[in-house]
């Protein structure tokens, strides 16, 4: 691998897409055509390089998001290839908050799905630009206009085609470029690597000439000089096309579109060419913001080799004992042996070894610098979200958001033995996967392992066997469920007592009142200022969120309460920040008691696609298990249904629906919003 020295050659990149829409098939592509790999890795025979572990090979599916770098164009590309399936979407997540560009894959027969969407409001919230490629353009039913308008409807997207289909479903050949004017054709018998531009075939042309002055008419809006060279009827250069198409994709206002067909080895290099053209260079995003600890100022850091070191450590990886951090570089550079201090948990730590990644291969450099994505051994301290920098010029980086867990399950090892390993080994996955949480039941005892969602656990159990050789037994899935209230109520709490031979007293007065759905925990202080200061103000919002943690009903969190301080009692001389705290946890306690506490489940989202013949059933079953069908979408011979359901009852569906359509039904589902149980 060639070292590079500008920042501009450089693009780090994410493919994101929904489960089965083909982003692992395309990324083998992508590494074959770039001479990154010798052969093509197919998921469906368990041998795709990104897909490198075992889980992984032996489901068929991405489960960990995998870096790589490969060299296009004489720029190093840094690709991180995701999972689809919205279990796995924390690593979504935390790919797009390091990423600069990304592509989404669309199916050509489904169009935008579920996780799409998904996928594309994280982009959204992370600005990240992306490209979007329509595959399966040779499967029975794709129709690459849909998708487009679908990306209209469903995403608010400004999709642009730059490329339309030269034939479809069995007849797929290759593409009309509409930039080049060019038609483009594979050579199947050399697994696509080569290919011809030839002219535009006839019965196509008047179809492609639509196609590209609507590509121009939408650009064109976009630049004022090239504006006016087209109104004047001059012909624009493909570098002017270009160009503006590049500055209209950084700044999100469209999204080029390109199509192709991975599986038949078609339209990748092209894919390969506009990641170059249109994605950004690390000189070209905005600097990163951060906060200087020592001033609490707001300070960037510009993309750039001259600028204190800087980073981010967005994920955690366990191999055989060993800890492996992986990093976005945002500026300066890191020697091998150098101590970086960790700005989170203010602490120095050490990069002892530092690697490039291709999945999981490992090779070995000197050193880090600006715009790299790279593993780093010895960080012993550092976990998924840490900021690390210059310790004389130290910057805490916006942290990564965690999605709530929402299924349970009860583990214990078969043997007593294996007590402290069972502990030790999932604080490990725990330690790779921010998602997962590992609590004690007070109950019973046991060890409560929460996720989100059945293959989310099923993994996890299969890998604490499996990688960590712990045997465990495994109690059903069980739902996170929450508590909230219907009615607002003012409550009062009182604490005296004598501690370790000082007087401490509290009397707190909470008005608590429902908010929406979502809302989450809310405090005001409706005292005025010079009332009570502003460190038993703090007390007393302490005390009322941490009694929020245990509801009153079957002790699960409290979501979506306002709480307002309303009236305080002061005592001279012995009135304190912890009377006053756990004065305000019993006045939550008492009022949650009085505000008719009810009980939420989580609600999930529910597309499933079918054959049409199937429907009846297949909402019939829906209805029995108190789901409610919001849509149902006909296309062709398959439909599709959208639908709200509880969690509870959908355990196992997929069992349930592959019975009633026969095998061929599928389903995706997603975490919506708690509601009350019915």
């Amino acid at each position: 691998m060639t070292v590079k020295t500008k920042l501009s050659q450089i693009r780090n990149i994410g493919i994101i897409a929904h489960i089965d829409a083909g982003k692992t098939t395309v990324t083998e592509r992508m590494l074959f055509y770039a001479g990154r790999t010798y052969k093509i890795g197919e998921v469906h025979d368990g041998e795709a390089t990104m897909d490198w572990m075992h889980q992984e090979q032996e489901r068929g599916i991405t489960i960990t998001s995998a870096v790589t770098i490969f060299d296009w164009l004489k720029n190093e590309i840094h690709l991180i290839d995701t999972p689809g399936h919205v279990d796995f979407t924390i690593e979504v997540e935390r790919s797009l908050r390091v990423l600069d560009g990304a592509v989404v894959i669309f199916s050509g027969v489904e169009g935008v799905e579920p996780q799409s969407e998904t996928v594309w409001h994280q982009a959204d919230k992370y600005r990240v630009p992306r490209i979007a490629f329509v595959n399966k353009m040779d499967r029975p039913g794709a129709n690459f206009f849909n998708t487009i308008e679908m990306m209209v409807q469903k995403l608010g997207a400004e999709p642009i085609a730059l490329q339309i289909p030269w034939g479809s479903e069995d007849g797929f050949k290759g593409l009309i470029d509409l930039i080049t004017e060019k038609a483009i054709i594979w050579h199947d018998d050399t697994l696509g690597t080569t290919f011809e531009a030839c002219e535009i075939p006839a019965e196509l042309k008047e179809e492609a000439s639509h196609h590209r002055t609507r590509l121009l008419e939408a650009i064109v809006e976009k630049d004022d000089a090239v504006m006016e060279k087209y109104l004047a009827g001059q012909e624009l250069t493909e570098d002017e096309v270009k160009s503006v198409l590049r500055k209209a994709t950084l700044d999100m206002s469209v999204v080029p579109v390109l199509c192709g067909a991975g599986l038949r080895n078609k339209g990748i290099q092209p894919l390969l060419n506009a990641i170059v053209d249109y994605l950004p260079s690390p000189s070209e995003v905005p600097p990163v913001e951060g906060i200087n600890p020592d001033t609490n100022e707001k300070e960037f850091r510009r993309s750039s080799y001259e600028e204190p070191f800087s980073a981010l450590a967005f994920k955690v990886v366990m191999e055989e004992g060993r800890k492996l951090t992986y990093l976005r570089v945002y500026s300066g550079t890191l020697k091998v042996g150098q101590e970086v201090y960790n700005t989170t948990k203010k602490l120095k730590e050490k990069a002892a070894r530092i690697f490039k990644m291709h999945a999981n291969k490992k090779e070995r450099v000197p050193d880090i610098r600006a715009g790299d994505i790279v593993g780093v051994a010895g960080l012993r301290d550092s976990t998924t979200g840490d900021s690390l920098s210059d310790e004389r010029h130290p910057i805490l980086l916006e942290a990564i958001e965690f999605y709530k867990p929402v299924v349970f399950i009860a583990v214990e090892p078969k043997s007593t033995a294996d007590q402290d390993k069972l502990s030790f080994s999932l604080s490990k996955l725990a330690e790779e996967d921010p998602t997962v949480k590992i609590t004690i039941d007070e109950d019973s005892g046991q060890m409560i392992v929460s996720g989100m969602g059945e293959l989310h656990l099923e993994v996890l159990m299969t890998r604490l066997m499996e990688d960590f050789n712990v045997p465990v037994k495994v109690g059903k899935p069980q739902v996170v469920y929450r508590e909230s209230i219907l009615e607002s109520v003012v409550s009062e709490g009182r604490f005296e007592k004598e501690i370790a031979g000082e007087n401490h007293f509290g009397q707190v007065s909470l008005r608590l009142a429902p908010l929406a759905r979502g809302a989450g925990i809310q405090f005001s202080n409706s005292l005025k200022e010079d009332v009570l200061s502003p460190e038993n103000v703090d007390a007393i919002e302490e005390g009322a969120r941490e009694a929020t943690l245990s509801g009153v009903l079957s002790g699960y969190p409290l979501v979506d309460i306002q709480i307002t301080l309303e009236d305080v009692a002061y005592r001279e001389g012995s009135s304190s920040s912890l009377g006053y705290k756990i004065a305000a946890s019993a006045a939550l306690r008492e009022g949650c008691q009085k505000a008719h506490p009810v009980l939420l489940e989580p609600i999930m989202s529910i597309e499933i696609v079918l054959p049409n013949e199937f429907v009846g059933e297949v909402i019939g079953d829906l209805n029995a298990r108190g789901g409610k069908v919001e849509m149902i979408d006909a296309k062709g011979m398959i439909s599709i249904i959208d639908a709200k359901t509880p969690l509870k009852p959908m355990f196992g569906y997929t069992t349930s629906l592959r019975s009633v359509t026969q095998g061929r039904g599928s389903f995706s589902m997603h975490f919506s919003h708690y509601d009350r149980v019915e």
